[in-house]
C-alpha cells in the first residue's frame, strides 16, 4: 500500500462556514483564487494545463488529455470526468452525484471510468478557454466515503436505456438531448469502441453549436452518430429522439445553444447528494490579502508577510497607490503606516463575464522585511487604502487571527533531513485542552482518507507572557510533512518541515525561558 500523506495542524477548535464570502475564509478564497488568478503573476496556473484544447497523443489512455476532458457531460460514454461523477445521481434518493466518488477504485475500476478525479474548476476554466459560456461558481461539495451505484450511459444503450438514465438524474428528454449536444461540441471519442481519436465536430477545440449544425446539415463526422456499427450510435439515438427539433433550433440558433449550455452545465455541476448545501456563487474580491507567513519570533514580537491583489485595474494608467494599517487586539489604529509596493511584472489576467480582467499585486516591502507587531499589542485586523479610498469590506475590516500561530522556533534536525520540530504559540487567554498535529493521508489504492493525531506538549511561555509554546516532534517515511494552521487567516500558511531555517539543538531555544503555564 502505498500512502502519501501531508501533516495538517489543528487545534481544539474549528472554522465554520457560514453567510457571505467576506474575507477571510480558507476554503472559499482558495476557490476564489482557483477560479479567478488564471495568468499571470502569482496565478493558480489551472489555465495552462488545459492547453491544447485538441488530443494530445503524448498522454496515455484513460488519463487527462485535453480540455474536452473536463466538458464531458452526463452522456460522456467514453470519457469519465466531472460529468460522469454527476452520473451517479439518483432524484429520487438524493444519493450520488457531483460527491468526488468517481476517485473510489470501485467505481474507477467499472468499464466506463478511466480514473479521472473531478476538480470542477477546470470546468469553468474549460468553458472559457473554448469559448464556451458563463457559468457560476459555487463551492461546498463534499467528497463521499463510499462508491455510488453505477450510472453513467453507455454508447451501445438503446433509447429508453438512455432516456430512464437521465431521468433519474433529473433530467427530461429535451434536456437530455441538450446535455449531450453540450458535452460533445469539444474533443471527441478515444476508447477501444472507436479506435482513432475522432473529434465530434470540424471546430472540436471551439465551443460552439457546429455538433448541432453538422449533423442537421449531414456532414457531420461525428462517431456515435456515423458510426459503421449503428449499435454504436448512441448520440444518433439521443438526437433524433424527437425528431430532431431540438438539434434543429440549436443549428440555426448559436446564441440559444450557448444559453441552454450555461443552464444544464450549470444543474450538471449543482447538483450535489441531498443534505449538500452550496455555497453562494463566488465572486471576485475587489481587495483581497494573502498571507503568505505570520510568525511568533519569541523575542516579544510577530512577524507577517504577504502579499494584495486588486482586481479589474487599468494597465495603461499608473497603479494605484496602496498602504496598509492595522488594528491592534484592543481595537485601536496602529500608527505605522505601510505603504504596499507594486512593479510592471506584477500583473495578472482573468476572462470574467466575457471581458479580460486585469489584476494588480503588491506586496510588504522589502526594506521593511516584515511587518513587525508588538505581541502583546496583537493585531485583530488590517485596513486598506487604494488611492486614497479606504477598502475594509464594508466597515468589517480584514480579519487577521494571532491566537495560534507558528513559532520562528520550529527547526529541522539537519538541513538534510525531512525530521524537525514544530513548535506552536497559543495566547494564553485561549487556554486550550488540547493542541494536536492530526495528519491526512491518502491512500492510493483504496482512496481512502487515513487521520494520525500527534499530541503538542507544552514546553515553555514566551518572556512576554504573552503566548504558550507547544511542540512536538515529526518525521516521515512517505515525503516530507508540511503542517498547515487551520485558521481564518487565508493564504499559504502552512510549513515543510525543511523550510524551517534553524537547525534542533538539544536544548530549548534560548529564546524560550522555562515550562510554565502563562
Amino acid at each position: 500500500m502505498r500512502v502519501i500523506g501531508s501533516p495538517a495542524l489543528l487545534v481544539f477548535f474549528q472554522i465554520a462556514l457560514a453567510g457571505p464570502h467576506v474575507w477571510p475564509n480558507p476554503q472559499l478564497d482558495y476557490l476564489e483564487r482557483l477560479r479567478f488568478d488564471q495568468e499571470g503573476y502569482h496565478s493558480a496556473d489551472l489555465t495552462g494545463r488545459l492547453q491544447p484544447c485538441g488530443f494530445d497523443v503524448s498522454i496515455p489512455e484513460g488519463d487527462l488529455s485535453s480540455a474536452a476532458d473536463w466538458i464531458r457531460t452526463v452522456c460522456a460514454f467514453h470519457q469519465p470526468s466531472l460529468a460522469d461523477d454527476m452520473a451517479t445521481h439518483n432524484v429520487a434518493t438524493g444519493t450520488g452525484g457531483l460527491d468526488g466518488s468517481i476517485r473510489f477504485a470501485e467505481e474507477q475500476a467499472r468499464p466506463e471510468a478511466r480514473k479521472l478525479i473531478s476538480v470542477m474548476p477546470w470546468l469553468l476554466l474549460t468553458l472559457h478557454e473554448s469559448g464556451g459560456p458563463e457559468m457560476p461558481f459555487r463551492g461546498g461539495r463534499v467528497d463521499a466515503l463510499v462508491p455510488n451505484d453505477p450510472g453513467i450511459p453507455q454508447p451501445h444503450h438503446d433509447i429508453d436505456t438512455l432516456t430512464a438514465i437521465f431521468a433519474k438524474q433529473g433530467f427530461n428528454s429535451t434536456e437530455m438531448i441538450g446535455l449531450v449536444a453540450c458535452g460533445h461540441t469539444i474533443g471527441g471519442v478515444r476508447q477501444a469502441a472507436v479506435p482513432d481519436d475522432v473529434p465530434f465536430d470540424s471546430t472540436f477545440v471551439t465551443f460552439d453549436n457546429k455538433v448541432a449544425s453538422e449533423y442537421i446539415a449531414g456532414t457531420t463526422t461525428n462517431p456515435l452518430v456515423v458510426n459503421s456499427d449503428d449499435t454504436m450510435n448512441s448520440d444518433k439515438r439521443v438526437f433524433a429522439s424527437d425528431g430532431n427539433a431540438t438539434m434543429t433550433s440549436f443549428a440555426s440558433n448559436a446564441d440559444l445553444f450557448m444559453s441552454t449550455c450555461a443552464y444544464l452545465l450549470t444543474r450538471m455541476i449543482d447538483t450535489v447528494p441531498a443534505g449538500v448545501t452550496l455555497t453562494p456563487v463566488i465572486e471576485p474580491l475587489r481587495v483581497k490579502p494573502e498571507i503568505d507567513e505570520f510568525l511568533y519570533m519569541g523575542d516579544g514580537t510577530l512577524k507577517i508577510r504577504g502579499l494584495l491583489r486588486l482586481w479589474d485595474v487599468n494597465t495603461e494608467l499608473e497603479h494605484p497607490a496602496v498602504s496598509m494599517r492595522w488594528k491592534n487586539l484592543n481595537g485601536t489604529l496602529s500608527n505605522e503606516i505601510i505603504n504596499l509596493k507594486h512593479e510592471t511584472r506584477m500583473i495578472g489576467s482573468t476572462i470574467h463575464k466575457g471581458q479580460r480582467i486585469s489584476t494588480a499585486w503588491y506586496w510588504f516591502p522589502e526594506e521593511q522585511a516584515n511587518i513587525v507587531l508588538d505581541e502583546a499589542r496583537g493585531i485583530s485586523s488590517l485596513a486598506f487604502t487604494v488611492d486614497g479610498q479606504q477598502e475594509h469590506q464594508g466597515g468589517l475590516g480584514f480579519a487577521i487571527d494571532d491566537t495560534v500561530l507558528f513559532a520562528a522556533s520550529s527547526c529541522t534536525s539537519n538541513p538534510n533531513s525531512i525530521y524537525g520540530r514544530i513548535d506552536v504559540a497559543v495566547r494564553c487567554n485561549l487556554s486550550p485542552s488540547k493542541v494536536y498535529i492530526k495528519s491526512y493521508a491518502f491512500d492510493s489504492e483504496t482512496a481512502e482518507l487515513i487521520t494520525e493525531e500527534f499530541a503538542l506538549s507544552l514546553s515553555s511561555s514566551s518572556a512576554a507572557g504573552s503566548y504558550e509554546i507547544w511542540s512536538v516532534s515529526l518525521g516521515a517515511t512517505t515525503g516530507v510533512p508540511v503542517a498547515q494552521l487551520p485558521g481564518p487567516c487565508s493564504g499559504r500558511q502552512l510549513h515543510a518541515l525543511l523550510a524551517w531555517p534553524r537547525v534542533c539543538s538539544p536544548q530549548p531555544s534560548s529564546m524560550l525561558v522555562a515550562k510554565s503555564r502563562c
